[in-house]
């Protein structure tokens, strides 16, 4: 009997996938829930699994734009599955074979090079002086001038040697320049591959954002030191309870939380001619993944405490990570942040996560000098913007929004902690 395994639907509104890739070949053997292929939607890369044991044929190629509901393959389910033993056995054997074929293969290539080096050594000693002398003739360079020579893509005719008789030395190589238009050696290959659907996605929906919104950034630093005090502090006690580190996304997440309370504009989308705002804080966190930029979300923040933000980026990161994110986790948000500081960013215009208002960056924290109560200190200082749709969130809201992080970030235990560290983290 054969199985007809149909796309199924990874979300609402989605009504095709893309054939990403296929983990297996066609006349395999599969077993059930065994993942065969990995299908690209516009919103994320999904493992499809077999539904059934049996022998697979491929009816889709990667690539490919198929329907929701389309086959994609068939099970044979009354095939048998092939004997474990003697495939394995004869495949160790052919292994033998072929590693016993290249000793012997190593072993003649030796004898022959031994060969070679012993019939160069004799005629290197029945050269005459005239000979050697003719090696060094006008005009050629010498071993390490060569090697310049050839580094540079310059012919050694076209060098004029200083040497005794002639001969190209080092200086006259380095000093050496090669004909204009002349391309140097090189690797000049090139490639071309479809992008995925997730990627052609991505691609259009920034296009979009740039053409369909009034997009402006707007910047301000943070004094990281208090967080830095509290996680010196904490953070090993912190973890030892809760199993999870006391990163600076909680701070983040929360002060992002109490933000949105005081500017509920940030936390609003344009739907025609309509504003939406939310009364609960979904907040997306931009994750790099193997197949891109994927934007888990995590619902309520509101509602969540410093650990439960940590198990939330945790469990949502890990996931994205190993490509095992599903459609329901990354849909909607109605805030996001991103963090470029762990690539290196020092400074960036993010760009809105439609059909969000306002998307906060993160960067990374360099030891600055910043003065403090008329004395300079060095103090570890992270750059932060806040790009936001001009069309619903006024100068005024933005820049205050951003002043609100940074007061939380910069005074955690008052405007996070409500000025009980322990009750707070949960100790």
């Amino acid at each position: 009997m054969a199985l007809e395994m149909k796309v199924p639907s990874p979300g609402e509104s989605i009504t095709e996938v893309e054939i990403a890739e296929w983990l297996v070949e066609d006349g395999d053997y599969v077993e059930k829930d065994q993942p065969i292929a990995e299908v690209d939607s516009d919103k994320a890369t999904l493992e499809l699994p077999a539904e059934a044991s049996g022998i697979i044929t491929l009816k889709a190629e990667e690539g490919d734009a198929v329907a929701v509901g389309q086959v994609v393959c068939l099970i044979d389910t009354e095939a048998e599955k092939p004997g474990g033993g003697d495939d394995k056995k004869e495949s160790k054997d052919k292994k033998e074979k072929e590693e016993s074929k290249d000793d012997s293969s190593d072993k003649k290539e030796k004898e022959d090079k031994d060969k070679a080096d012993s019939k160069t050594q004799e005629s290197s000693k029945s050269s005459t002086p005239s000979q050697k002398q003719d090696s060094h003739a006008k005009g050629s360079p010498s071993p390490a001038a060569k090697k310049i020579l050839d580094e540079k893509g310059v012919d050694a005719k076209d060098v004029e040697g200083s040497g005794r008789d002639g001969r190209i030395t080092k200086d006259d190589a380095v000093q050496a320049k090669a004909s204009m238009g002349s391309p140097g050696k090189g690797k000049r290959g090139e490639s071309k591959k479809k992008m995925s659907m997730l990627r052609r996605k991505v691609a259009s929906r920034l296009v979009s954002v740039k053409n369909d919104t009034a997009m402006l950034t707007t910047f301000n630093e943070v004094d990281m030191q208090p967080i830095f005090n509290l996680r010196k502090k904490y953070k090993e006690e912190f973890k030892d309870k809760h199993g999870v580190s006391l990163g600076f996304m909680s701070f983040f997440t929360l002060a992002v939380v109490r933000a949105l309370e005081q500017y509920p504009g940030v936390n609003s989308m344009i739907d025609g001619d309509h504003q939406i705002s939310f009364d609960y804080k979904d907040i997306s966190i931009a994750v790099s993944g193997p197949k891109g930029l994927m934007v888990p979300v995590i619902r309520n923040a509101e509602n969540l405490s410093f650990r439960g933000v940590e198990d939330e980026v945790k469990r949502l990161a890990t996931k994205a990570r190993d490509g095992k994110i599903t459609v329901d986790e990354m849909t909607g948000g109605t805030f996001t942040i991103t963090n470029g500081g762990v690539f290196g960013s020092m400074l960036s215009t993010p760009i809105i996560n439609p059909p969000q208002s306002a998307i906060l960056g993160m960067h990374n924290i360099v030891e600055r000098p910043v003065a403090i109560d008329g004395h300079v200190e060095i103090r570890p200082i992270m750059y932060v913007a806040l790009s936001y749709d001009h069309r619903i969130i006024d100068g005024k809201e933005s820049v205050g929004f951003l002043v609100a992080i940074k007061e939380a970030i910069e005074n955690p235990e008052e405007l996070l902690m409500d000025n009980d560290v322990k009750r707070a983290l949960e100790l």
